[in-house]
């Protein structure tokens, strides 16, 4: 059991050696400029070790922001008040506003936006309408993506006073 154990810290370790890597490379390069090898030599892993845990680079960039995105839309979904939507979005725009731009920069967005495709999707699936969650998926993450990029000069409260509009109509609120 124990070398089972250990196999699968090793594991662990190797995946965020990667990751970092990655992470650390990203802040001066573009996805599209990246290799394997160059993550690899930059975390210290040899291209076998990275192929057993990730597909792709793109994989790793997955891996890395699913979670975090996904714990955000979580507290939104479980948390019916719209105070505490608004308070949830803000904490959350506020310490991961930077990565979506780093994402648009650094090539990487369609990454980001399936995931919040993917997480939006969650959040309206009792409504089964198809056709309402393409749109809210679409326009939702493009009003997010706008307000970061002009520097958050609106205030968050009109943001989310625009979404609560939606919600209203659904029968959300």
């Amino acid at each position: 059991m124990a070398a089972t154990n250990h196999a699968q810290a090793i594991k662990k370790d190797t995946k965020d050696f990667i990751t970092t890597a990655l992470l650390q490379m990203l802040a001066k390069e573009k996805l599209q400029a990246l290799t394997v090898s160059q993550i690899c030599k930059r975390a210290g892993v040899s291209r076998m070790a990275f192929y057993r845990n990730f597909n792709g680079l793109e994989q790793i960039l997955y891996e890395y922001y699913q979670p975090k995105i996904g714990a955000m839309f979580d507290t939104i979904r479980e948390n019916p008040q719209f105070s505490a939507k608004f308070d949830s979005q803000l904490k959350f725009f506020n310490t991961f506003g930077d990565d979506i731009i780093l994402s648009i920069d650094r090539g990487f967005e369609p990454i980001i936006q399936q995931i919040f495709k993917e997480e939006i999707e969650k959040f309206y699936f009792k409504d089964n309408d198809e056709h309402w969650t393409t749109f809210m998926s679409a326009g939702v993450y493009a009003i997010w993506r706008k307000w970061l990029l002009d520097g958050r000069q609106k205030p968050l409260k009109e943001i989310m006073d625009f979404f609560k509009q939606f919600d209203m109509i659904k029968g959300n609120v």
